[in-house]
């Protein structure tokens, strides 16, 4: 009896490890999704604390702050809350600058983007 009660509590501790490394590669992919979002945009530019950046630039500014964020991000919320809305330093919120001059809070972007990424 005991050992059945030790193969079942082995059996259930397995699957939460399972699904909980299945919920991480979702948000991985829902966070590169959303990289890739800012990184091919052909004629923007990303604003940070009054500077202007490329696309590529931007994406590799991402992918450092994700990389330093660490632990905290573990969703894509979590990635757009720490990474991808603001500048950590001064707080000033990141924009984008589309080509035809629209320009937009990149957690508006990215909360649209997740949602359109949720979609499909």
């Amino acid at each position: 009896m005991k050992k059945n009660i030790l193969i079942l509590f082995i059996v259930l501790i397995s699957l939460v490890v399972v699904c909980a490394h299945a919920q991480d590669s979702r948000e991985a992919a829902k966070i590169r999704y959303l990289i890739a979002s800012v990184e091919t945009l052909d004629g923007a530019k990303f604003i940070r604390n009054g500077r202007e950046y490329d696309a590529r630039s931007a994406a590799n500014h991402l992918r450092l702050k994700l990389k330093n964020a660490g632990y905290r991000v573990r969703t894509a919320e979590d990635f757009i809350k720490f990474c991808g809305s603001k500048s950590s330093i001064t707080g000033e919120p990141y924009l984008i600058r589309f080509a035809d001059g629209t320009t937009v809070k990149t957690e508006v972007f990215f909360s649209k983007k997740l949602t359109a990424f949720a979609k499909d």
